[in-house]
């Protein structure tokens, strides 16, 4: 049974990296009445926020370029999931953006307790 929790955690981190995606996409087609920014800030932000995750966390840190360990994994992840959220705060999006850090928050506790990556 807890085999299967862990798996379901892990899934969790899975959607939650790509809600973040989406969250930051939103956002930027939400950010201007100007189509050229919207275009920029849409597709650019959450490109931005992929590569950034590939060079230091993808896989757990396994597949990243730079990985980072212990405490700045630790604020990598708060500041990216964070990002994401804030994002869909800023697009108006109040409760899905606290449904997100929330989620964020019990699956990286989850994760600690249960030494997954």
């Amino acid at each position: 049974m807890l085999a299967v929790a862990k798996g379901a955690n892990m899934l969790l981190m899975f959607l939650l990296e790509l809600g973040v995606l989406i969250s930051v996409g939103y956002w930027g087609f939400t950010l201007s009445s100007n189509w050229g920014v919207r275009l920029l800030a849409g597709i650019g932000g959450p490109v931005l926020f992929a590569v950034l995750w590939g060079l230091f966390a993808a896989g757990g840190g396994t597949n990243a370029t730079y990985p980072l360990t212990g405490i700045a994994r630790g604020l990598f992840e708060v500041a990216w999931f964070g990002g994401g959220a804030l994002a869909l705060y800023l697009a108006g999006a109040a409760t899905p953006a606290a449904f997100l850090a929330a989620a964020f928050v019990v699956n990286a506790a989850l994760r600690l307790l249960w030494q997954q990556s």
